[in-house]
């Protein structure tokens, strides 16, 4: 594999680092890499500095490390020098002497005043914000993870934002978490500094004493020199990665140009400008100060803050007139008709007088409900419902509430605020008090009652439900009667992806080789209409995949996924441990059924006479009843060949009705015909 030129530029970098250990080098190259060595320091320091965020740093720990070792390396390679031949080149002999100014004193205390401003101020405060963050990056990351999962939750993010969100969040942590680390190469390069200048220092004048006939003072003077030079030229270049570290663990604006963003927090106040510039004057004019320092930079912040508020008056107005233009721009493009062309899958409408329910400022929690939704529906049908839109409309009854799917309302209901929804289960004897009306899910007789009541109802055996959990139920049972048609190919195709992370081959058999993502939509419509979930959607695909080669029809295939599926249909109509009461179908009705079957090629349908129809549905409705008295849910049991057609024919009549066949019921399933349908 050829490698890149970035690659090699690292690689050589370490190397050299490595090879300085052991080879002395000539002066000249020396020279090379210490200004190597300075301007990779500034480098990290403006790059810090401008990068938008501390993410697109992520390397920085790594950079550390390698500027660290490279740094000590050339220490190292210039004591070799400075020890061995007393010329260790051009930039540790002027660093040495024009930034002390050939003054051994005043180099000393430069060199001492810049190991304490690194040691204990910027090292220091690095290192303590640095285990700061790296804690509440930690700590935090919980909360963050249960945000991310609120607004996927409620449609507000896609499944591939918020993987890009937790992506972020690990990142983040395992950013400052090496900061966290990484601060102390920093920490232990300015006491290797200290330590290496003393070395050279007394080795230096022990080597020019010893090896060069000097004398003590000559050797102090020389050697001195040389040493501060060569700590002056590694300390600078490590003072400035040292503040690259303080700047990049102190960011505290994710997104933004630094620069901007530090002048307009520092002078973008004009009252400040105007507080400091008059504080300055006074001083001027009223202490032994420099009076024209002091009037004229004083003078220069009064200045500063008028432009400032000049710029912002301007801005404003700027703002404003960009805002209506925006506004007419929008009115005058043909285009805007646009966005009202786009149609919600799900809408609850409701009247100014529900909205507390949903304001959570005022303690409504219908959001949090609808949420719960969402999650209950994934939950228990294995899809994900579209985003629920809420909106108020004044148009409406201060009290009512509409329920729309793809913009047509499907259904509506009424509420009382702060009263109570009292139902009788059926064997409560004692009345109550108060407004009668009907449940809006399934329209049972109901009654409105007040707080007082509550209590009192409910020791009397009352089921009493509150405002919000009755638009909540309500809106639950419409998505549960839609949520085969809000299932988009999309979305399939979203739940497919997931899948082919996991079971590649798969997918790879079954789509597009057998069956596009339109078919595999109908079948788990199909399946969806019924009541029957599609989460074990591997199962599904699996049996897809066995049987597709031989038929593509979507209502065949849907029976032999129903029947892979029996034990999740056994166990959610047939209870383990329990006789059902079931009605089963007349083989000779069954016959006649499939005898007026008719195919096409857009899939079969069943021609039967009208008159034979409606006699087989008055048998139904008798054997339906039945059931019902007994308290028992309204199951009629088939052969597998005839299921889909007698559910279809059912369907507009008894909405309601299950239709399970023999061959999706499990063997320990215990049964009792408490009829049959006959006509």
């Amino acid at each position: 594999m050829k490698m890149k030129k970035a690659d090699l530029f690292v690689a050589i970098y370490v190397l050299t680092a490595f090879i300085m250990f052991i080879v002395t080098l000539p002066n000249w190259l020396l020279d090379v890499f210490l200004a190597i060595n300075i301007g990779i320091a500034f480098a990290i320091m403006f790059g810090t500095m401008f990068v938008k965020e501390v993410l697109d740093f992520s390397f920085f720990p790594t950079i550390l490390l390698f500027t660290t070792l490279f740094r000590i390396a050339l220490n190292v390679s210039s004591t070799k020098l400075i020890l061995g031949t007393g010329d260790p080149g051009n930039v540790v002999t002027t660093f040495g002497e024009f930034v002390g100014g050939g003054d051994l004193v005043i180099g000393i205390i430069i060199f001492i005043i810049l190991i304490l401003i690194q040691f204990l101020v910027i090292n220091k405060g690095s290192e303590r914000v640095a285990e700061v963050t790296a804690r509440f990056t930690l700590d935090a990351m919980p909360g963050k993870q249960m945000a991310i999962d609120a607004d996927l939750n409620t449609g507000a993010i896609t499944d591939e934002e918020a993987k890009r969100r937790r992506e972020k969040i690990q990142e983040e942590s395992n950013f400052f978490g090496s900061m966290d680390g990484a601060v102390k190469y920093v920490k232990g390069d300015a006491v290797a500094g200290l330590i290496i200048t003393a070395i050279n220092i007394i080795g230096g004048m022990v080597m020019g004493m010893t090896r060069q006939g000097m004398d003590l003072n000559a050797a102090l003077d020389k050697y001195v020199i040389l040493t501060i030079g060569d700590g002056l030229v590694s300390q600078i270049p490590s003072l400035l990665i040292s503040l690259s570290t303080g700047i990049l663990v102190t960011k505290g604006s994710k997104e933004g140009d630094f620069g901007t963003s530090l002048v307009n927090q520092l002078f973008g106040i004009p009252k400040v400008m105007y507080i400091v510039g008059a504080t300055m004057i006074f001083l001027g004019f009223t202490t032994p100060l420099n009076t024209i320092l002091f009037v004229g930079l004083g003078v220069v912040f009064v200045i500063i803050g008028r432009n400032i508020q000049a710029s912002i008056e301007t801005a404003g107005i700027e703002s404003e007139v960009d805002m209506a233009e925006m506004a007419a721009e929008e009115i005058r493009q043909p285009e805007n008709v646009n966005s009202l062309l786009q149609v919600d899958p799900i809408e609850l409408e409701f009247g100014y007088g529900i909205i507390p329910l949903a304001d959570v400022s005022q303690g409504g929690d219908l959001l949090d409900r609808v949420v719960m939704i969402r999650r209950q529906m994934a939950l228990e049908l294995g899809t994900v419902v579209p985003i629920i839109r809420l909106r108020d409309n004044i148009q409406l009854n201060p009290n009512q509430y509409i329920i729309k799917v793809k913009g047509i309302q499907v259904s509506e209901g009424e509420i009382l605020f702060d009263h109570y929804m009292a139902m009788n289960p059926g064997y409560v004897e004692e009345e109550i008090t108060g407004i009668p009306t009907f449940e809006p899910s399934f329209h049972l007789p109901a009654i409105w009652i007040t707080e007082g009541q509550r209590e009192r109802a409910e020791s009397m055996g009352y089921t009493v439900v509150d405002p919000p959990s009755i638009i909540a139920t309500h809106l639950t049972e419409i998505i549960r009667q839609h949520i085969a048609e809000l299932l988009t190919r999309q979305d399939v195709q979203s739940l497919v992806n997931n899948l082919k992370e996991t079971n590649p081959s798969l997918i790879e058999e079954l789509i597009p080789k057998l069956l596009g993502i339109g078919e595999v939509q109908k079948v788990l419509q199909n399946l969806l209409r019924e009541g029957i979930s599609i989460r074990d959607l591997l199962s599904i695909l699996e049996t897809l995949a066995d049987y597709a080669v031989t038929t593509r029809d979507t209502d065949i295939l849907t029976e032999y996924v129903r029947q892979s599926l029996k034990r999740a249909i056994s166990s959610k109509y047939f209870p383990a441990g329990e006789t059902t009461s079931v009605v089963t179908l007349d083989p000779k009705i069954e016959q006649e059924i499939m005898g007026c079957v008719k195919q096409t090629e857009t899939g079969a349908y069943l021609n039967l006479d009208p008159n034979r129809s409606k006699a087989i549905m008055t048998s139904v409705g008798k054997e339906v009843q039945k059931l019902e008295n007994l308290g028992k849910n309204p199951i009629i049991i088939t052969s597998p060949i005839v299921r889909m057609y007698f559910k279809r024919l059912t369907e507009d009549y008894y909405r309601d009705l299950i239709v399970v066949s023999y061959n999706e019921i499990e063997t320990n399933v215990e049964l009792q015909s408490v009829g049959m349908v006959t006509a």
